[in-house]
């Protein structure tokens, strides 16, 4: 299981949100092209990027402080936040970005994931947010009646890379992953999955560890390491048997 840091975009900046809401931002850096650095000289291995103002508005945003992310990296980076057509996938992809992923298309418009799949085979992955176990979409604004398994054996046909799954309950409120829906995830399909919400400290990556034998690849996090709780070369040394 990897420790992959997540840079959150907003007006080009790097923010925490809690719970998903745009209002309750915290800012921690005016720089992304440093902040990506630094992760990746703590030992990140994959770097997890959203454009926020992308998930929001449909269409992408942050585009330049994502560039300036790919170019002082050379770790993969994988990007998420308002990509829902093919033309927008490929451009990311000429941008240098390793992974794209998809969630609200992935509900709303199976067949473009499938798409997607075969004209960029092994860069999509899909991310599953979820509330209560139904999936949300468009920035998380929209709590639908579909289940997160559901959905997730659903893109498991069409051939994505990965599953990335969020509990928003968790997300941005330090209180610890939810491993039991995490794990049900992960073994009600295949392709690996990637933890995501509520990491506060060494100890959650130690509990997320006990299920990596399902299926849980990664896991991603940010405020944590933003605000110290979690240092990313701990954690990294103790998923790979050093600390």
């Amino acid at each position: 299981m990897i420790v992959i840091p997540a840079i959150d975009l907003k007006e080009g900046r790097c923010v925490r949100l809690e719970q998903g809401l745009m209002e309750k931002d915290t800012v921690y850096s005016d720089d992304p092209g440093a902040q990506a650095r630094s992760w990746q000289e703590q030992g990140g291995e994959l770097l997890h990027i959203v454009d926020l103002d992308g998930a929001f508005a449909g269409v992408p945003r942050n585009r330049e402080a994502i560039r300036a992310i790919v170019e002082a990296v050379s770790i993969p980076t994988e990007l998420g936040g308002g990509i829902r057509d093919l033309p927008t996938i490929e451009a990311y992809l000429e941008l240098g970005i390793d992974r794209v992923i998809l969630g609200t298309v992935a509900k709303e418009n199976p067949q473009l994931v499938r798409e997607a799949c075969q004209q960029f085979p092994g860069h999509i992955v899909v991310g599953i947010d979820a509330r209560d176990g139904k999936v949300a979409v468009r920035g998380w604004a929209d709590v639908t009646e579909k289940l997160a398994t559901e959905l997730a054996k659903e893109m498991e046909g069409c051939g994505v890379e990965a599953i990335i799954y969020t509990d928003i309950a968790r997300d941005g409120m330090m209180g610890g992953p939810n491993l039991e829906a995490t794990r049900a995830l992960a073994e009600a399909i295949t392709v690996p999955v990637i933890a995501s919400g509520g990491v506060s400290c060494l100890d959650d990556i130690a509990r997320l560890m006990t299920i990596e034998r399902y299926g849980v690849t990664g896991v991603i996090t940010g405020k944590a390491l933003y605000t110290g709780s979690l240092d990313l070369r701990t954690a990294v040394a103790l998923t790979k048997g050093k600390a």
